[in-house]
């Protein structure tokens, strides 16, 4: 695997972590990620890094040309059968460098940004184009995703959808209409919180950081609450009635699986991967314009209806269990190794 992992943060990290556990159970699973870092005490020898400068614009070209160096010499000793990068761009293009000298075959995860915003930038079309054109297959984590990756030159592309990891917290009293995502731009907070103004005696929580963090706290009004960055997602959704994702793109919105899996519906806009996750009066809806979005929060706020959607939204995501992700995933190995 080569891609973030822990201690790193973020989706494409937790993806891999919980994807290398199932592995795991059947392979001897390697992962290359960015460097320095220090590896959890329970996977030293199978966790590798390629410290890079933390400098924006450099430490991705740095991983490309040192990690396939890397990646040449862990096969030379390890003798891989599959080589697996996860977010199409500077990390898999090390994959691609590393294949001039080596016969592996070639997977690359595309998670979303990367297929969005990555494959905008001058030099990261390039990593993105090339990438997706020499990977053996391409998985897309969604339907619209997968299409995107057409479009852009992969020549086989399958749909493995992301897993919801175990996130059973302590029963909570359920108060909050809750937002939870990085403070930026592209997630919309600002819709957010211009529905809490309608809604001034519902207390709202905002879960994440980001750029936006102060000028919002400064818009905000009295009910709604920041808590910055946690990783107790489970006890603050086991306390929540809705959540609200007014993303302007999303290659997936695993937070709406991880909702759902705690008996919470949710409201997403009309985007992307989006209606894929979202059942239409099932286990949430979705919306397109703010009027909508308002009608839909005072329909799920009716306990009966909340109760009926909570109810859905547990079966619904029992259909993204990492067992079954990983068993998906261990098949497109198996196609490729005959």
């Amino acid at each position: 695997m080569v891609g973030h992992y822990p201690p790193h943060r973020g989706g494409v990290a937790q993806h891999l972590d919980n994807l290398v556990r199932e592995l795991r159970k059947n392979h001897e699973v390697h992962i290359l990620t960015y460097g320095p870092i220090t590896p959890r005490a329970w996977e030293r020898g199978y966790v590798h890094q390629v410290p890079v400068p933390q400098i924006y614009g450099v430490r991705g070209t740095t991983f490309s040309l040192l990690g396939a160096r890397k990646i040449i010499k862990l096969h030379r000793k390890f003798d891989f059968d599959i080589i697996h990068a996860h977010f199409a761009g500077t990390t898999s293009f090390s994959v691609v460098l590393a294949r001039k000298k080596i016969d592996v075959p070639f997977v690359l995860t595309v998670h979303g940004s990367d297929l969005e915003h990555t494959s905008n930038l001058t030099i990261g079309r390039l990593y993105v184009s090339r990438s997706l054109r020499d990977a053996s297959v391409v998985i897309a984590v969604s339907h619209w995703l997968a299409k995107k990756a057409a479009l852009l030159g992969a020549r086989k592309v399958r749909v493995v959808p992301n897993g919801v990891r175990d996130l059973r917290g302590e029963p909570g009293e359920r108060r909050y209409i809750t937002f939870i995502g990085a403070l930026r731009d592209y997630k919309d907070p600002w819709t957010f919180i211009r529905l809490a103004e309608q809604f001034p005696s519902v207390p709202f929580l905002v879960v994440g950081d980001g750029p936006l963090r102060k000028r919002l706290k400064g818009a905000a009004p009295a009910n709604v609450r920041f808590l910055g960055y946690r990783t107790n997602v489970g006890k603050i959704l086991s306390e929540s009635k809705l959540l609200v994702l007014p993303s302007k793109r999303e290659g997936f919105g695993l937070v709406i699986v991880e909702a759902n899996s705690l008996g919470v519906p949710a409201l997403g806009r009309r985007v992307n991967a989006i209606p894929e996750l979202i059942r239409e009066g099932k286990n949430g809806f979705t919306f397109e314009t703010f009027d909508e979005l308002v009608e839909k929060v005072r329909y799920l706020m009716e306990p009966k209806h909340n109760r009926k959607s909570g109810h859905m939204a547990i079966e619904i995501s029992r259909e993204y269990s990492w067992e079954n992700v990983a068993k998906m995933v261990e098949r497109e190995y198996k196609s490729l190794l005959g």
